[in-house]
């Protein structure tokens, strides 16, 4: 079934869907720096251990989310490849 002229196909909806979860992974290694570098000034210069520790916690929490957002863009990716094959 073909899509009507002016509208986007499904690869291509898929790879704007792509570019969407890339700009939340460039977000997201900005929030990881951002809370790095709080965690650096509460642990060390301000001798705030325990909220360093939640901030810890949280880093910890942002790093998952990052690594698993990297992986799905690489398998949607690996996706669209099939599909872009499948197409031709």
């Amino acid at each position: 079934m073909t899509e009507p002229a002016g509208e986007k196909t499904i690869l291509e909806r898929s790879r704007d869907i792509i570019a969407q979860l890339k700009e939340m992974d460039h977000y997201s290694k900005a929030n990881i720096e951002k809370i790095t570098e709080f965690w650096l000034l509460l642990e060390g210069e301000m001798k705030q251990k325990k909220i360093a520790k939640k901030l810890e916690t949280l880093l910890s929490h942002q790093n998952a989310f990052h690594d698993a957002l990297a992986v799905l863009v690489t398998e949607y990716e690996k996706e669209c490849e099939q599909m872009e094959k499948g197409a031709s």
